[in-house]
């Protein structure tokens, strides 16, 4: 899903992404392992591969990890650039929609993965996006497994990290498509308005995910943020 970030921003930066427990290679969670188990497995992550306050970027749920590990271990992180950003699903959404997304994530868990790929879909990308950039991102998507699908949506859906965000005291850039109908701008005027020192980025066209869609801007303003 980072394919375009890898390639473009390596020339300049040591770029790194990983498996998040239940993705990829990585070992399947309880259901109940909660964004404080994910923000756990990170910094250590961080700290195995050596790495001294790295810049942490973050896309939807990713910016949800990125805001619990800057709770737990304020020192490391460089500066935040969230992407499509939440303040955890409770942090940010009312209170019937976060239940209705939790709810229909655990029972995407028990579905064919072509199906629940097949409806995702239709709400992270516009119309506009070229079918190949869609077919290998949905082609990453249909091998989620089960045990991940449950442990992210309680994660996302039991975070509230609103807290979090006046306290934040590194650099931080928020980039948000306008297009987005799963986290809309408003939602990150909200973040802008609490995070100190924060600059919000809303790029014209692109929906959720708004680094596949927009690559060469995305790329372009990460950079330019990171040189500053």
């Amino acid at each position: 899903m980072w394919r375009p970030q890898l390639d473009a921003l390596s020339d300049e930066f040591t770029v790194v992404a990983w498996d998040a427990p239940g993705c990829g290679g990585s070992f399947d969670p309880p259901a109940d392992f909660g964004i404080e188990g994910y923000a756990a497995c990170l910094a250590t992550f961080i700290h195995e591969l050596g790495l001294e306050r790295p810049h942490v970027l973050g896309l939807s749920f990713g910016s949800i990890l990125a805001l619990e590990l800057f709770r737990r271990h304020p020192e490391l992180p460089r500066s935040l650039v969230l992407a499509s950003a939440y303040a955890g699903w409770a942090g940010s959404l009312p209170p019937d929609v976060v239940e209705a997304r939790r709810a229909g994530w655990l029972r995407d868990a028990g579905r064919p993965a072509g199906e629940v790929v097949t409806d995702f879909s239709a709400t992270l990308f516009t119309e506009s996006v070229p079918a190949a950039v869609v077919d290998e991102a949905l082609a990453v998507m249909r091998e989620f497994r089960p045990a991940g699908l449950r442990a992210i949506a309680n994660a996302a859906a039991d975070a509230d990290l609103r807290d979090v965000l006046p306290t934040i005291d590194v650099p931080t850039l928020l980039v948000y498509g306008d297009a987005d109908r799963r986290s809309p701008v408003s939602v990150g005027e909200t973040l802008f308005e609490e995070i100190p020192d924060a600059e919000l980025l809303v790029i014209h066209g692109p929906g959720h995910v708004v680094n596949l869609e927009a690559p060469e801007r995305f790329n372009a303003e990460v950079r330019s943020f990171l040189r500053a």
